[in-house]
């Protein structure tokens, strides 16, 4: 406390002589200062931690010297105090970027409080947050016995991202470290969870909303045909739940919240089986019985997201909507720029879909370039890229814009993913898939208790390239490296982001409804 320095710029300064002596107890050294221009020569000359500045001064003012001080030390923290309660007056101090405000008169205490605020509020917070993290961290270990429905295990996982955001933040990455822990073991009971339940979801229905219901059971029901109020349905490829709960706040700015839905991807937790799922109201089985022309097989040739539009179109017959709706996907930042322009041709439509590609992009390019790597290590720093990409995005114009035209908002994704770090050695054949975190195909053969087996792939409606083929999915942090040069793929990717296998991160997301603001 001694190192904190505080210049104190006041025309009576001489009158505040107690007030000095009661900070110096404290010990904080204090420079005192009668007016503006001297205060300006002391900043150059001398380092101090903060200034606490007197609006209403002969000579140079207050803002005067707050100005100028700032134009000379943009970071350098001060705390305005002043007789004056004219709005205007701290409406100009706030501008400048004030740290805080005080109103004449101010006793002693005041001031130790707006100081304590200023220099000791993160430590303050940072006491509060661990202690509530130990008292939690019991809870959570004696809760994870008692998660035995997909309800409570939604519930669960919103509140392992809150806690993970909330520690991120720490200065002491132990107590990160131990959540991680504790994450890890979670995951493991969620797969064990799925593991015993899954097929049960989908033969008789029993479990969450999925992938393949979303849309009939969640949005159709909201979209009221002639109300002249287009709903705009933006799913974001591969956005899991903390990275919505990072870019939320300012789309927040736009919209408000109406419904928060965590619901669950199907398996495999990728872009092919999930997105199409959602768009078709199918599983994957079901797709390529019904619709043998749009859907297109693990090792079949041509992209196998390129039907969205026509499933999506099947999906409202099916439902006997006869809505009138567009479809645009984007895949690059022209795209982007080009639907800002556009939006406006959209208000006649009673849904308008975007597919957002670019979260989906950000993870393939981390598992292929090193600078990716670096920007995205852990799972904080991915949120931060997100967040970074987002604030100069034109997926932010795009929903600036639905707000101004009256766009009922929808937001929801596919799947999330997993920072992998387990390799898992599997021997397959030619034709067995690529994916990291599952692979389908014959003859397949694994080491290691994390994977799950699907020996009759129809149980789970996915669909069977031959008549001997099965799937098997990744657990928890594990991702599939074949044998040959398995040390090489194995570093190559560890601390990668993929997705199709089995974990909170990949299987619970969100579903959020919002009205503009």
């Amino acid at each position: 406390m001694s190192s904190i320095k505080i210049l104190w710029v006041d025309d009576e300064i001489d009158l505040l002589r107690s007030h000095l002596m009661f900070l110096e107890q404290r010990d904080y050294k204090i420079v005192p200062c009668n007016n503006g221009q001297d205060a300006l020569t002391q900043i150059k000359s001398t380092k101090f931690d903060a200034v606490l500045l007197d609006e209403n001064m002969p000579g140079l003012n207050g803002l005067e010297t707050l100005n100028e001080m700032k134009s000379i030390l943009p970071n350098l923290p001060v705390i305005m105090i002043t007789k004056n309660e004219e709005e205007q007056i701290m409406e100009e101090a706030i501008g400048a970027k004030i740290s805080d405000y005080l109103i004449k008169p101010v006793n002693p205490n005041q001031i130790l409080l707006a100081l304590k605020k200023l220099f000791q509020h993160k430590n303050l917070i940072q006491e509060k947050t661990i202690n509530d993290y130990q008292q939690e961290f019991r809870k959570i270990s004696l809760e994870l016995n008692e998660l035995d429905t997909h309800e409570k295990w939604a519930d669960f996982y919103l509140k392992m991202v809150y806690w993970e955001m909330e520690l991120e933040g720490l200065e002491d990455l132990g107590m990160l470290e131990i959540f991680q822990n504790q994450m890890k073991e979670a995951n493991r009971f969620f797969a064990k969870f799925i593991s015993q339940n899954y097929s049960s979801w989908i033969q008789d229905n029993s479990g969450p909303v999925l992938s393949n219901q979303i849309l009939k059971e969640k949005l159709f029901p909201k979209i009221k045909m002639g109300d002249k109020k287009t709903t705009l349905l933006l799913v974001v490829d591969n956005l899991r739940y903390d990275q919505w709960k990072m870019i939320s706040p300012i789309i927040q700015d736009y919209y408000q919240i109406e419904e928060e839905l965590p619901y669950f991807s199907i398996l495999p937790t990728a872009t092919h089986y999930a997105r199409n799922a959602i768009f078709s109201g199918l599983m994957p089985s079901e797709m390529e019985k019904h619709h043998p022309n749009l859907w297109v097989n693990e090792n079949d040739k041509g992209g196998k997201n390129l039907n969205e539009k026509s499933f999506l179109m099947s999906q409202l017959k099916r439902n006997q909507l006869n809505l009138k709706f567009n479809y645009s996907k984007i895949t690059n930042l022209k795209a982007g720029r080009d639907l800002v322009a556009q939006i406006q041709n959209y208000q006649n439509e009673d849904l308008f879909v975007v597919v957002y590609n670019f979260v989906d992009m950000i993870s393939h390019a981390k598992t292929n370039m090193e600078i990716i790597k670096e920007l995205a290590s852990d799972n904080k720093a991915f949120r931060s890229l997100t967040l970074s990409w987002f604030k100069n995005s034109p997926l932010l114009e795009i929903i600036q814009k639905a707000s101004e035209l009256g766009f009922k908002l929808v937001i929801t994704t596919d799947h999330g993913t997993i920072n992998v770090d387990q390799a898992l050695e599997v021997i397959g054949t030619r034709e067995t898939s690529t994916n990291l975190r599952y692979k389908t195909g014959q003859s397949m053969s694994f080491k290691g208790k994390e994977v799950l087996e699907i020996k009759e792939p129809s149980k789970l409606k996915l669909p069977s390239a031959n008549l001997n083929s099965k799937y098997i999915f990744a657990k928890e942090q594990g991702y599939f490296v074949y044998q040959n040069n398995f040390n090489h793929f194995a570093n190559h990717f560890r601390n990668t982001f993929q997705h199709g296998g089995i974990s909170m991160e990949e299987m619970i997301i969100p579903f959020i409804v919002m009205h503009p603001r």
